[in-house]
């Protein structure tokens, strides 16, 4: 009986601590179409803001990025995620970003595909749409993003 009370312990705890967006930031992501986001260079200072598309899925957000992207590179070593919802002085947020190994990114793509279909009308027609496959090969990683 005592495992069972510990594990529901530590579960809830888990739960407990799970960082989750603000009320303003949860609202602003379920309408942008864009995010704008920077990376911490080596010396600190911030990258250049850039607009990506995104899905967001409850306190998790994913996007997709070249390999060879200084902002790839960064988060690599650790870069906490800078955001900014809809423009680039929109509501703010720090993410904790991780790129996706090859088989979680492939299923990360499958669910992303759709939900671009929906909110970007080229991706609909199948442009920079993600892909299951891409992902797998490595061609394109997929960054998950969660809240500090």
């Amino acid at each position: 009986m005592w495992i069972v009370a510990t594990i529901s312990v530590l579960v809830l705890a888990a739960v407990a601590g799970a960082a989750a967006f603000s009320a303003d930031v949860g609202r602003a992501l379920d309408t942008a179409q864009n995010l704008y986001v920077a990376t911490r260079r080596k010396d600190g200072s911030e990258s250049s803001r850039v607009p990506i598309w995104f899905m967001r899925d409850g306190d998790t957000v994913y996007f997709t990025t070249a390999p060879g992207s200084h902002k790839a590179t960064r988060i690599a070593k650790g870069s906490p995620l800078l955001v900014w919802i809809g423009a680039a002085d929109g509501p703010h947020f720090v993410g904790k970003a991780e790129i996706l190994a090859p088989e979680a990114a492939a299923d990360a793509a499958a669910k992303m595909a759709p939900a671009y279909d929906k909110k970007y009308w080229i991706s609909w027609l199948g442009f920079f749409r993600p892909r299951p496959e891409r992902a797998r090969s490595g061609k394109t990683l997929v960054v998950r993003v969660t809240p500090q």
